[in-house]
């Protein structure tokens, strides 16, 4: 059985925690991020796939675990499923009112969420960032944002390998006399811009702070301006891309999810 994961980590101080609203949402932030496996009942085809559905209390509700080693025990041995991640899990049972029941009988994070917990955690990731076109004409040393966005930040960000060079977080003024903090990537793969920003707005939106805002921009490595915020910025390193794997798994790609049969 493998060890302790990071959906373990995140459970583990909720359940410690009741009462912690930040706690509560830190879990429900890595529940989303995470790639989880869906038990099917047969190997998928083309785009369709047919999980397993369990009804506690009479309430539909599939099986998911965070990792290939943990669905096998639970299933005694290999079984048939899809990898999805978390937000394209929610969205998808959402849609059909189903409820979630995570590494049930074989992890410490086991635990049950009914249908309306995944339309609320499937509402707050259907939120878009708004784009908007400025450029800051003063950076500075970023101040004042909180540490549970710093540490989500550092957390989300390194789990998008390959996406981008790394990030730099600094302070800005805008023209008009705006300010904020930005946080600009550096060398984003094409593409890769609207899951940077869209993992950005997640963090706010589980941080828990109704007034946290952050701003998002992309440089070209050979932007002039990163030299300034190479000086006064808080650097975020993004890893490398590991070698991509020999086909697509179903609910890879999110814009093309699978079907429930």
């Amino acid at each position: 059985m493998t060890g302790m994961t990071a959906i373990d980590a995140a459970h583990a101080a909720m359940e410690a925690a009741p009462e912690d609203e930040a706690a509560r949402l830190r879990f429900y932030e890595r529940l989303a991020a995470s790639e989880l496996c869906l038990l099917l009942r047969a190997e998928a085809e083309g785009d369709r796939i047919d999980p397993v559905v369990i009804a506690p209390e009479g309430r539909d509700c599939v099986l998911v675990f965070d990792s290939e080693a943990r669905l096998a025990a639970f299933a005694g041995g290999p079984a048939p499923y899809a990898a999805l991640s978390g937000r394209v899990l929610a969205a998808m049972l959402a849609e059909q009112g189903m409820g979630l029941g995570l590494n049930l009988g074989v992890a410490p994070s086991a635990i049950l969420l009914p249908a309306e917990a995944v339309a609320w955690l499937a509402e707050v990731l259907a939120a878009r960032p708004e784009e908007v076109a400025a450029r800051p004409v003063e950076i500075s040393v970023p101040g004042g944002l909180p540490e549970v966005v710093l540490q989500g930040l550092d957390a989300r960000l390194a789990g998008m390998a390959g996406m981008a060079r790394a990030a730099w977080l600094v302070g800005v003024r805008y023209e008009g006399g705006g300010r904020g903090h930005l946080l600009g990537f550096v060398g984003a793969v094409p593409g890769a811009e609207g899951a940077l920003a869209q993992a950005v707005s997640e963090v706010l939106a589980f941080s828990g702070l109704e007034a946290a805002a952050l701003d998002v921009g992309f440089f070209a490595p050979s932007d002039p301006v990163l030299a300034r915020m190479a000086v006064c910025g808080l650097r975020f390193d993004l890893p490398e891309m590991a070698a991509a794997p020999a086909r697509k798994p179903p609910g890879s790609d999110p814009d093309q999810p699978p079907r429930l049969r």
